[in-house]
């Protein structure tokens, strides 16, 4: 008979999850995902359901790891909220299963999980994307993700300075130069990470120096956007998953960009990194994400457990 489920709350996830250990595991997810003639690997695209009376959506989000043994789905509900809104934009719950019986080993906070493993993502981008010696980052968004993004950004590289819109400077633990507007904070930048709530582009090709790298992680609907169709279509794109993109993204559909390749392509070798050039890494976040990082916390906390 199977144990019944752990239930695995924010702050232990937040306890037991760490980038160093977190993303090598995410490179090697990316890059088998993006071997197409693998069925190691099975992840579908997420399915939506609609909260129409709420302004969101409920996301599924499964995934299957044959050799790792690994069987997850994450549920999470995303919403459109206007500005000072107290409600959460996100709230997420990852599921792990035992893939041979089909039963519930885990059930897990899926927001630190969403949180870092988007953020790392989106740090593996710029360690594959931006150029050699990059000094300015300007984070776009004052919430949760922004602050993930702040801090594997600061754990990953070392720039010179940091920019982002008034209220950044709030969550986050380091140095941020405060800038009044989104065409302030991007002159000039390096790196651009775009993790904001807006449904209309907010970061436009023209403040964008030649060169740059963005990381787009908000608007993952089809009408949602944050970047102008002049970025879109200069820049060389990228995206987590082609088909994701494809079918989520409104910076991609909208604009009739190409997705030129995946992260993992990448890291496989197979696509190559367009460092020179201004590119754009469009993030969707994937289910076999979540579950890498549902295995490293469930498998942190036996190890703890198992010494208790």
């Amino acid at each position: 008979m199977a144990n019944p489920p752990v239930i695995i709350w924010k702050d232990e996830v937040e306890r037991l999850l760490r980038y160093r250990e977190l993303i090598p595991r995410l490179e090697v997810a990316l890059g088998k995902f993006s071997w197409r003639d693998s069925a190691e690997l099975i992840q579908p695209v997420r399915t939506t359901v609609p909260l129409q009376k709420h302004d969101g959506f409920m996301g599924l989000m499964p995934a299957y790891m044959e050799n790792d043994g690994v069987l997850s789905t994450k549920f999470v509900c995303f919403y459109k909220r206007e500005d000072g809104s107290t409600l959460p934009a996100t709230q997420a719950t990852v599921v792990l299963l035992d893939p041979e019986y089909g039963n519930v080993k885990a059930v897990m906070d899926g927001e630190v999980i969403t949180d870092m493993r988007t953020a790392a993502v989106s740090a593996i981008s710029a360690k594959l994307l931006m150029r050699p010696g990059a000094e300015v980052l300007a984070i776009l968004g004052t919430g949760r993700q922004a602050l993930s993004h702040y801090n594997v950004f600061m754990e990953m590289f070392s720039f010179k300075e940091v920019r982002g819109l008034r209220g950044l400077e709030t969550p986050v633990s380091g140095p941020v130069t405060a800038c009044v507007s989104v065409e302030e904070a991007v002159r000039g930048a390096d790196v651009i990470v775009t993790v904001t709530r807006c449904t209309e582009p907010v970061l436009f090709g023209q403040w964008v120096k030649a060169g740059a790298h963005v990381a787009a992680v908000g608007a993952c609907r089809p009408n949602w956007r944050e970047l102008d169709d002049v970025l879109m279509k200069e820049a060389v794109v990228y995206a987590d998953s082609r088909e994701g993109a494809m079918a989520e993204s409104g910076d991609i559909i909208l604009s009739g960009a190409e997705v030129f390749a995946e992260l993992g392509d990448v890291i496989n070798g197979t696509k190559p990194a367009h460092r020179e050039k201004t590119t754009v890494f469009k993030s969707l976040g994937m289910g076999v994400q979540d579950a890498v990082s549902a295995k490293l916390v469930f498998d942190q906390w036996k190890a703890r457990h198992s010494q208790l």
